[in-house]
């Protein structure tokens, strides 16, 4: 399912050639068409004809109109279900044409080959397809996974800072929840580079890909990776909303603060392991102002969330380092004080 590629991408090439794809369709951004095609299409070894597909790069383009376009352009290049969509870029590019992909058609294949972080660790592994609705991160989308997963670490070469540290809070997350001693050896870096994470890529990828060949259709203990999430995801909506978005490592970054203090008062870890977790995602990550955000506003988008039932906001926690609960039902006084306590941060 997931294949690290060497320099020349002949293991991309064997799957082309074993595969009888009528066409192939090839996703970017403008920044993933710079920087990251001309690599693939110079290691690219096939006789099937190919169509680029360009995107604005972003989180606004996840939505529907973005996708009814890429619907349009397949039909009018008259993609059959033997085609192939190649989906080349971050996140946003993997969430779009696995979604685009999985529904045109009723489905079509596509593979991924992430070139951020936060792709190559989370976002392309694992099934999830989706685009946001309105203001609402991933509402509408399937379950549907690709073909293989490429990962091409030099890619990462490619990336400002911004994004290397974006895709490093879903690495600590992974630690976090699952593994206490990846958790540990990641807090070891003192300077984030693609040096210091490559060595670490294939732990992260792993976690997420244990997770969900456990529970791909997120019953159960694929909600652990979540964590995080929930607050950070409300936060990322609004952030949208007023068309400042920010980068989703950063939104998770915040609500891992928010929710391990939330965690503490909850009573499932101690005031000591929140305390050295929350010091340690602030090593790496700026404050995030969310003084213009109303709890209000807030929880209600909390109570929107996808893993809520009977309208009771469901929240993961962390029980310990390298542990996590899921379907905690916090009261509201402490989801409260979790975003009291993370606003006053900025005051310490």
């Amino acid at each position: 399912m997931i294949t690290i590629l060497n320099d020349n991408f002949s293991q991309l090439n064997e799957f082309l050639h074993e595969k009888s794809f009528s066409k192939i369709f090839i996703l970017v951004d403008e920044n993933t068409h710079e920087y990251c095609l001309p690599v693939l299409l110079g290691n690219m070894e096939t006789d099937l004809g190919f169509e680029i597909l360009e995107i604005e790069a972003g989180e606004e383009m996840k939505n529907i109109q973005t996708a009814n376009q890429l619907w349009e352009i397949l039909t009018e290049m008259q993609a059959d279900r033997k085609a192939l969509v190649i989906n080349l870029g971050g996140g946003v590019i993997t969430d779009m044409g696995g979604f685009v992909a999985s529904t045109y058609k009723r489905g079509i294949q596509f593979i991924n080959i992430p070139t951020t972080l936060l792709s190559m660790c989370d976002a392309s592994i694992g099934g999830k397809t989706g685009i946001d609705l309105m203001h609402f991160k991933n509402m509408v989308g399937t379950f549907a996974f690709p073909e293989q997963i490429f990962i091409f670490p030099k890619f990462l070469e490619t990336l400002p800072f911004k994004e290397l540290r974006s895709g490093f809070a879903e690495m600590l997350k992974h630690g976090l929840i699952a593994d206490k001693n990846h958790w540990d050896q990641l807090i070891q870096i003192r300077k984030l580079e693609v040096e210091t994470v490559i060595p670490h890529i294939q732990r992260s990828m792993n976690i997420k890909q244990n997770v969900v060949d456990q529970d791909f259709h997120e019953q159960n203990i694929r909600k652990t990776l979540n964590f995080g999430h929930t607050i950070g995801h409300a936060v990322e909506s609004l952030c949208l909303q007023q068309e400042n978005p920010i980068l989703h490592g950063e939104a998770v970054a915040m609500g891992m603060i928010a929710e391990a203090h939330l965690a503490c008062l909850e009573n499932l870890i101690s005031e000591e392991d929140a305390k050295m977790i929350i010091e340690n995602i602030q090593r790496y990550y700026p404050y995030l102002d969310i003084s213009d955000f109303k709890d209000e506003d807030i929880t209600a988008l909390l109570l929107n969330d996808k893993k809520n039932t009977d309208s009771k906001i469901n929240f993961s926690l962390l029980s310990g380092i390298g542990s996590c609960t899921y379907d905690h039902q916090c009261s509201q006084e402490n989801i409260l004080e979790s975003l009291s306590f993370y606003r006053k941060l900025n005051d310490a």
